[in-house]
């Protein structure tokens, strides 16, 4: 029963140990409906608790609530006590592992293991000391033998389903922590790998000496794995159905006239008990036609009325009078410096290793320039040069800057990295951008550097290396832009189809009002001039590269006579009356613009994702604030209706 051994457990995890209530605790939707109803219950260090229940039971929300990750959208009422007080979880005191596994396939086991140590560990420690960290936790996990190994993902082979969400355990208990949440750590793995998973989750206490408190919600564990839980939290529709020991569950089903067959296995049986959305495709129902809302029902008010419900709350009330050690505050992860210095090498490892990132853009692009350098091919210098060498520009700035969007599916996943890290405190959005700023310099000089040499000396463009480098950092700056436009839409639009159909809409947008194919006096003024036509980055690359490629050329004038210049000067005559280009300032302000614009959409990557960030711990506790009001109100209100009620009586 609940409570029956706690003097022995208090006294061997007191003092390091991480105790965890909630008492009469409610969620709710924006709308009012309520997920969670007046739950009670506790986790104790060195114990295995077991959230179960149906599919839409509030099982993750429980576990959200409990780890401080709700939603904004959600307002929380009761009471969540660490250790008897109402503080928040420190870093490295607490980890949580998602239901997906979100990791760099491109990594070995070893290498992503160790990475994150750097990551999260502090930099007090040595180098030596976090490495034996990483492989120490990789060996408590029965890894070992998989350490070179690749992680693997689509269109790669690498570890399996349980490895994988092994590797995600490792990452999340480098630090120790004593309070362990794991969301569905066995969804998607067969009954061996289930339980080859949830028994090294269990035999970590025994193999560190660290008191754990774990939390798992899990949705059909096979028996072996059930028999690893010390207690089971069974809800359906958000409330309680039973909460104790694993042991006691069959005894609590059994009094209430809903025995467990012998030859079944007890969480198969809990579960299809308390499912009432398949009521109707079963046509006797559960014992003996009894709809399942009539067993849930049962169960429910069989549990409040029950001595195990009676022992929760004197449990509660008994960890909540001895309260225990407060949660060290001093955790301290990798200094701003390491962090960025281990994320820049990091990504450089998966953009290298990773196909789709930059190697197979690299090698279309130099097919294109093979085949638009052929097409351009002795461009020469008659006056039909001039409309050619403008409409190869043009596709430079435009085209080939496109299809940077390529490496787009790539980033979304190494987002989705990114999002995991950061909600665990590994490290904030400005490392992140740094590293992957500083990663993507050389392979962006690659593609810039390569097809920008087809394309430039295969038609014979202006003859000189200043014009050549010119071009080729105009086109570096161009993919750099993409590259940052796309991480916006990444930070708006994380799904990566409708990510790429979005990038490619405004860039699109973009390049119909850069300049060339409307010249810029003839765009509409109100939006498609002011301010589209400024804010496309395609304006300073059209004029970057036509200044670069027109000034000091002259071209034969073919309407020479009457006393007309027998040639043409690119400067006056080309840029500025054919192109319309403005010739106020030099090419080098173009290219410093873009630049600008490079770190504005990087910066504005950043603001959006801290701005999130803000937006949803504001909205959060407005909504708390909101449901207490709410709260208070009816609490009046049903005085006052009492009131009225005696009233009534005594007339």
């Amino acid at each position: 029963m609940p409570g029956s051994n706690t003097g022995s457990r208090s006294n061997m995890f007191t003092e390091d140990g991480v105790f965890l209530t909630w008492d009469d605790l409610w969620v709710r939707v924006a709308g009012g409906r309520p997920i969670l109803q007046g739950l009670a219950g506790y986790a104790h260090p060195g114990e295995l608790l077991a959230i179960m229940g149906p599919s839409g039971c509030g099982k993750s929300t429980l576990l959200d609530t409990l780890a401080g990750r709700q939603g904004p959208k959600t307002r929380q009422e009761g009471d969540i006590l660490i250790n008897g007080r109402k503080e928040a979880l420190a870093y490295g005191t607490c980890a949580y592992v998602t239901q997906d596994d979100a990791l760099i396939t491109t990594l070995t086991v070893r290498e992503a293991v160790y990475y994150s140590a750097q990551l999260q560990l502090p930099d007090t420690m040595a180098k030596s000391e976090k490495k034996e960290r990483a492989e120490m936790t990789i060996r408590e996990m029965g890894l070992q033998d998989a350490m070179d190994t690749r992680i693997g993902g689509w269109g790669a082979k690498g570890l399996s389903g349980g490895q994988k969400r092994r590797v995600s355990i490792c990452i999340e208990i480098l630090t120790r922590p004593k309070l362990l949440f794991l969301d569905e750590p066995t969804s998607g793995l067969d009954s061996a790998a289930s339980y080859y998973v949830m028994s090294r989750i269990a035999s970590l206490n025994q193999k560190d000496n660290i008191g754990r408190t774990i939390i798992a919600s899990i949705h059909q564990p096979s028996a072996e794995v059930f028999q690893l839980f010390t207690n089971l939290y069974l809800l359906s529709a958000g409330k309680t159905v039973y909460f104790g020991p694993v042991s006691a569950a069959n005894e609590f089903f059994a009094l209430n006239g809903f025995p467990c067959p012998s030859l079944q296995n007890p969480s198969d049986h809990f579960l299809k008990a308390i499912n009432k959305d398949f009521d109707k495709d079963i046509e006797l129902g559960f014992a003996n036609g009894i709809p399942a809302q009539e067993v849930i029902d049962i169960l429910v008010k069989s549990y409040k009325s029950s001595d195990i419900y009676q022992m929760v709350q004197k449990e509660i009330a008994q960890i909540c009078k001895q309260g225990g050690g407060a949660l060290q505050k001093n955790k301290r992860r990798s200094g701003l410096f390491t962090q960025c210095h281990v994320l820049t090498r990091r990504s450089f490892i998966n953009m290298s290793r990773d196909l789709g990132y930059y190697w197979l853009r690299l090698g279309i692009y130099i097919s294109l320039s093979i085949v638009l350098g052929s097409v351009f091919s002795h461009i020469g210098m008659d006056n039909g040069s001039i409309q050619a060498r403008g409409s190869l520009m043009m596709f430079v700035a435009s085209f080939l800057t496109f299809m940077a969007i390529g490496g787009f599916p790539s980033f979304v996943e190494e987002m989705k990295v990114f999002e995991r890290e950061r909600l665990n405190g590994h490290y904030g959005v400005t490392p992140f951008v740094i590293g992957n700023t500083l990663s993507s310099l050389p392979f962006l000089a690659m593609v810039a550097l390569i097809p920008g040499a087809i394309t430039y000396f295969l038609p014979g463009l202006h003859h000189g290396y200043q014009h050549f480098l010119f071009f080729v950092i105009i086109l570096f700056a161009c993919m750099m832009l993409v590259g940052s436009l796309m991480m916006i839409v990444a930070s708006v639009v994380p799904n990566f189809l409708m990510g790429i159909i979005v990038g490619a809409g405004i860039q699109g947008l973009m390049i119909l009002v850069g300049g060339f194919f409307r010249l810029p006096s003839d765009l509409p003024k109100p939006v498609f001039k002011f301010p589209l036509y400024y804010i496309a980055f395609h304006k300073y690359a059209y004029q970057g590269l036509f200044k670069n490629e027109f000034i000091g050329l002259t071209f034969p004038n073919v309407q020479a006579g009457n006393g007309s210049s027998p040639t043409i000067t690119g400067e006056d005559q080309i840029l500025k009356q054919t192109w319309r280009i403005e010739m106020a300032y030099s090419k080098w302000v173009d290219l410093a613009i873009l630049f600008a614009m490079v770190v504005l959409y990087r910066v504005l990557f950043l603001i959006i994702i801290k701005t999130a960030e803000k937006e949803k711990a504001v909205i959060g506790k407005f909504m708390s604030a909101t449901c207490k009001d709410k709260a208070q109100r009816s609490l009046v209100e049903q005085g006052k209706k009492r009131k009225e009620g005696k009233g009534d009586g005594g007339v």
